[in-house]
């Protein structure tokens, strides 16, 4: 092939240009051995985990590594303290919150026991040697003592329900006796209309005397006035 160049006369035949270039620096020798070695890299690849030095040259971790291998490849995601002291802010972890617990009323069982008193009785008895009208203690009333357990039930501060469940008698009360006289008085024979009581002295009832027995008249004298009832002497007595 001839090379013609415009406005030159002389005609140069055509060759090649220059290679340039890493291969083109290469001799024969050195170009034998990359040959060799890149297929060397191919088997290696292929047969004896080429996934493994894939992985190595990408960063990568090797998944046949063992776990602790691995977490020690791995990049920490926390900050360290050089970063917290370069201006990092380190966020504490939050406090774990407390959910409200809803429960029922709180019931709670006592046991209380109070002292009580027993009032006495009263008990009257017919006295025929006492005058009618007249009434004498002869035993005094005295009252007693108890203790009274109960069962009580509180529930949320506030009583609900008290239940007995035990009784005892400290001291026993004493019934007061009363006796109520019922004899009818002895009628003086000096005397009629009303029963004029036998006695040391009998006065009118209301007047001035003292007693110690007393009559509401009219009362007419029969005989002798012995209590000087009959103070005009007409022979009526307490008009």
């Amino acid at each position: 092939m001839t090379n013609h160049t415009p406005g030159n006369p002389h005609t140069v035949p055509w060759q090649p240009a220059p290679k340039t270039g890493f291969l083109a620096s290469l001799g024969p020798a050195q170009k034998a051995a990359l040959f060799v070695g890149g297929g060397l890299m191919s088997i290696v690849l292929a047969c004896c985990g080429g996934s493994t030095l894939i992985g190595a040259l990408g960063g990568s971790p090797d998944p046949k590594a063992s776990p602790a291998a691995a977490a020690a490849a791995r990049p920490s995601a926390l900050p360290t303290k050089g970063a917290a002291a370069e201006g990092l802010t380190v966020s504490p972890s939050a406090e774990p919150v407390v959910e409200p617990t809803l429960t029922g009323p709180v019931v709670e069982k006592r046991t209380v026991t109070e002292t009580k008193t027993i009032a006495h009785g009263v008990k009257r008895v017919n006295d025929s040697t006492l005058a009618k009208g007249k009434n004498k203690v002869r035993t005094q009333g005295v009252n007693g003592t108890k203790k009274v357990t109960y069962e009580v039930t509180v529930t949320d501060g506030v009583e609900t329900s008290r239940v007995q469940v035990r009784e005892e008698i400290t001291k026993q009360p004493v019934t007061e006796v009363i006796l109520v006289g019922t004899k009818k008085p002895s009628c003086h024979p000096s005397y009629t209309g009303a029963c004029v009581p036998i006695a040391s002295d009998v006065d009118c009832a209301g007047g001035s005397g003292d007693g110690p027995a007393y009559v509401e008249g009219p009362v007419y004298i029969k005989g002798s006035d012995p209590y000087g009832l009959d103070g005009n002497g007409d022979g009526v007595g307490c008009e």
